[in-house]
């Protein structure tokens, strides 16, 4: 391996969650920021959690509603 070309390794950098969680890990970067982690993430806390602030499947109704209403007319 050459010399110097390698950045440089933390061994205990810090993982910063949006939810407060901190843990220490091994990175090229002293500290890690992260919007989910396995304390707020719904598979690891069983928390299932919807979110549908569009409308999301009335909206593709709506939009093809006019498609779907000729395809059983033929």
């Amino acid at each position: 391996m050459k010399k110097g070309i390698h950045p440089q390794y933390f061994e205990e950098a810090i993982v910063k969650c949006a939810c407060g969680n901190e843990f220490k890990v091994g990175s090229t970067k002293k500290e890690i920021r992260v919007e989910i982690c396995s304390k707020c993430h719904p598979f690891f806390t069983g928390e299932m959690k919807f979110i549908d602030t569009e409308g999301r499947i009335e909206k593709f109704m709506k939009k093809y509603a006019e498609f779907y209403e000729q395809k059983e007319k033929n």
